[in-house]
């Protein structure tokens, strides 16, 4: 029998594996979707809060931005408040291709819990909900 530890890093690479087979044909690389989903989901936000939020150490996030502008996603800028910080927003294009990002999630979420029912995904969620609280000590 496997340790829990072996089931959780094997799924974590089924999951990677398939979100990476469908965002790779659409010119992302690895970081690019989840920066694309934090920002349809929160709006603009600073450098580093994404960099927090992906769990991507704040020198690579700006490297992945740069990528990320230069292809005409996301849109890097100082506010005249906070002239030290970045913030980063989408483009439209980075608004369309957040879509689809989305889509692509959903459908490696739906691919990988295809045999479970509706009350056990639910239970799931709020299982590893809760060991990441167990984890961090705030869930986020």
């Amino acid at each position: 029998m496997h340790s829990l530890h072996y089931l959780w890093m094997k799924t974590y690479l089924q999951m990677k594996h398939l979100v990476s087979t469908q965002a790779t044909p659409l010119g992302l690389s690895p970081g690019q979707p989840k920066i694309l989903e934090f920002l349809a989901e929160y709006g603009e936000h600073e450098q580093k809060d994404i960099a927090a939020y992906c769990e991507i150490e704040p020198a690579t996030v700006g490297s992945i931005l740069l990528r990320m502008e230069t292809a005409g996603l996301v849109l890097r800028r100082n506010r005249t408040n906070n002239r030290r910080s970045l913030y980063v927003s989408l483009t439209p294009k980075g608004e369309q291709m957040a879509h689809m990002v989305q889509d692509i999630f959903a459908r490696s979420e739906a691919q990988i819990t295809a045999e479970l029912t509706e009350e056990e995904r639910a239970t799931l969620f709020r299982l590893l909900h809760k060991c990441l609280q167990n984890g961090t000590g705030n869930g986020e």
